[in-house]
């Protein structure tokens, strides 16, 4: 048993904790990230590798209400909830159906268009300062509908997208292969944004920007934390060996498992897991132009430096039962139908845990009830994309420094 003495602990080296170490180191703090895995090597190491600045529907709002009945019929499709989970999800899915509510719809919009805002900027900066740029392609997206009738659908979101500053273009059937050729005839309507980007791969710039932070000062240690307290006008974090971690500050960045640590002290946070899935198939499978985003089937098709991704979806069923990859291969086969030259073999099948809370928004802002902890989790989707925006908030709330945007929608306690 070892008793370090740490000035700020961040819990966690997704690329949340990533991003808010690097931003603590250039401020000149002294921060450790402690994780079980290592930089990225967990949810963070297998996205779409999208930032998705224009993504600022709340999930509620964004059709899954309407696509649910449709959807939960089809145990492989875009949404599953396992059976012996649905007892423990009711609760979170209360709240989400009451997230969906008209009279939120604006409120949830401008803070998630506020968010994605500072996101670009910080993006921008971070990847600057850390010589990172070469890592970013500027393709766009394609959004691809196969009837008049979902595109028409669609319409509402694009005109709360168009309040919010975003640019896009809706193409007609004819123009699709301009933008992505091979695409199956089914396709009769598409959506450009040319602000979306996307990065070479999640998993790399994870490490990349943690060597930028190493050079700043940040440290690693590698440990399984089960438990943290107040200790002596400080904090313990508690290692699953044993080891016990002493710091004047926490910031808890740990996922999917934040909830849990959240509520050793006293935070009851609806934080529950968006199970995602894909397959990384080889460089050569097809040439993809740009991230394609099919939202009727709630999957992506990404093209990254080490191979082209097929996945999303949401399966609901917390962090203990064993994966379902039936659901990679159902997504791959729809993603043959769409793209016919598409050559579906060697692929690297995955799965990992969004953090979600039902109003898509995350939790970033100081514990309801201790000084010197703070929460920076529950990003779902969008993780990767408002990575930077947390670790510029964080600093400000550890600095004291002013926040750039207003934290009341984010507070751990909004529930």
């Amino acid at each position: 048993m070892s008793n370090d003495q740490l000035d700020i602990l961040v819990i966690g080296a997704g690329i949340i904790g990533v991003c808010t170490a690097a931003y603590l180191a250039e401020s000149g703090h002294a921060v450790s990230v402690v994780d079980r895995s290592g930089i990225c090597e967990e949810t963070s190491s297998g996205n779409a590798g999208a930032f998705a600045f224009s993504d600022v529907l709340p999930l509620a709002q964004k059709g899954m209400l309407a696509h649910a009945p449709k959807w939960l019929l089809d145990p492989l499709g875009p949404l599953s909830i396992r059976p012996s989970y649905l007892p423990q999800l009711l609760p979170w899915l209360i709240r989400f159906w009451r997230a969906g509510a008209p009279r939120r719809y604006e409120a949830g919009l401008a803070a998630q268009a506020a968010l994605m805002k500072l996101g670009e900027a910080e993006w921008a900066g971070l990847m600057q300062r850390s010589g990172t740029t070469g890592m970013l392609r500027e393709d766009g997206s394609l959004e691809l509908y196969e009837s008049k009738a979902e595109f028409h659908n669609s319409l509402p979101g694009w005109e709360a997208r168009e309040r919010h500053g975003i640019a896009f273009r809706h193409l007609e059937k004819d123009e699709l292969g301009e933008y992505q050729p091979g695409l199956s005839d089914r396709f009769v309507a598409g959506a450009f944004v040319p602000g979306w980007k996307t990065v070479s791969d999640p998993r790399l710039v994870g490490k990349a920007i943690w060597a930028y932070a190493e050079q700043k000062g940040a440290t690693f240690i590698r440990a399984d934390v089960r438990g943290i307290r107040p200790a002596g006008g400080g904090w313990q974090a508690s290692g699953a060996d044993g080891r016990e971690m002493k710091s004047r500050k926490i910031v808890l960045c740990a996922g999917a498992w934040s909830a849990q640590l959240a509520r050793q002290v006293g935070d009851s946070v609806p934080l529950d897991t968006e199970r995602g899935y894909n397959t990384t198939l080889p460089v050569d499978a097809f040439d993809i132009k740009r991230q394609l985003i099919f939202s009727g089937h709630g999957f992506v098709v990404t093209p990254l430096s080490t191979g082209i991704r097929v996945g999303g979806a949401v399966e609901f069923g917390g962090l203990r039962l064993p994966p379902n990859f039936a659901r990679s291969k159902a997504m791959l086969e729809k993603a043959k139908r769409f793209l016919p030259g598409l050559k579906t073999e060697g692929g690297r099948e995955w799965m990992g845990y969004r953090p979600s809370l039902p109003d898509s928004l995350p939790v970033i802002g100081p514990a309801p009830r201790h000084a010197n902890l703070f929460y920076a989790f529950g990003h779902g989707h969008l993780g990767l994309t408002q990575a930077a925006a947390t670790g510029r908030l964080v600093r400000a709330l550890v600095s004291g420094e002013a926040s750039p945007i207003y934290l009341s929608p984010y507070q751990a306690n909004r529930f």
